[in-house]
């Protein structure tokens, strides 16, 4: 195997990579087990798993300098990916409106049109600390509405809600953020 395979394929982009693979995983849980409390605890314990898998890929690709071109595009595209196919299949167990779910895949494709247009121009738009938040509140919603089933009397189903609109805010006040940033640097660069 060649040096380049290997500084490509690191740990934190196998753990990227172990993200995308959660995907499918989510998708059969969810298509057929139903709503059940286990198929629910299983499906919400790997989608926890693989929500932290980020936060390790980025910790341990910059703390031993093994940030790579493939990590900046896989890291977003799993996130994403996952974020996406969980939100999806809670639809048909109604667990979240199909508005909701419309709306933030929605503002997800915005955002990537975007860097793929800003990239083209040489113009890189990072991730910004909204919209870390944004992917922080929508994975802990994304938890609570996997799990769905009442614990000790807390109504989790309700919580995850509360937790989903708020990430839905949080969503296109981040986006409008992008878009923003994106147009300001654009005119700088054309002017």
């Amino acid at each position: 195997m060649s040096e380049r395979f290997f500084s490509l394929f690191n740990l934190p982009n196998w753990l990227t990579l172990g993200r995308i693979a959660a995907v499918p995983v989510l998708i059969i849980l969810l298509q057929f087990g139903g709503g059940g409390s286990v198929v629910s605890i299983v499906a919400t314990v790997i989608f926890i798993i693989a929500s932290l898998t980020d936060l390790l890929d980025g910790y341990l690709a910059r703390r031993f300098q093994l940030v790579t071109n493939l990590g900046r595009f896989l890291d977003p595209l799993a996130d994403k990916l996952l974020n996406s196919a969980a939100l999806i299949m809670l639809i048909p167990l109604d667990r979240v409106p199909a508005w909701v779910v419309v709306l933030i895949i929605g503002r997800e494709i915005a955002v990537t049109g975007l860097r793929s247009i800003a990239a083209t121009e040489g113009i890189v738009i990072d991730a910004s600390v909204l919209g870390k938040r944004k992917t922080l509140t929508q994975n802990i919603a994304i938890g609570f509405l996997l799990w769905h089933h009442p614990v000790w009397g807390l109504n989790v189903h309700q919580f995850g809600m509360i937790l989903i609109y708020l990430a839905l805010v949080i969503t296109y006040w981040s986006g409008a953020i992008y878009f923003a940033r994106f147009y300001k640097v654009f005119i700088e660069q054309s002017g």
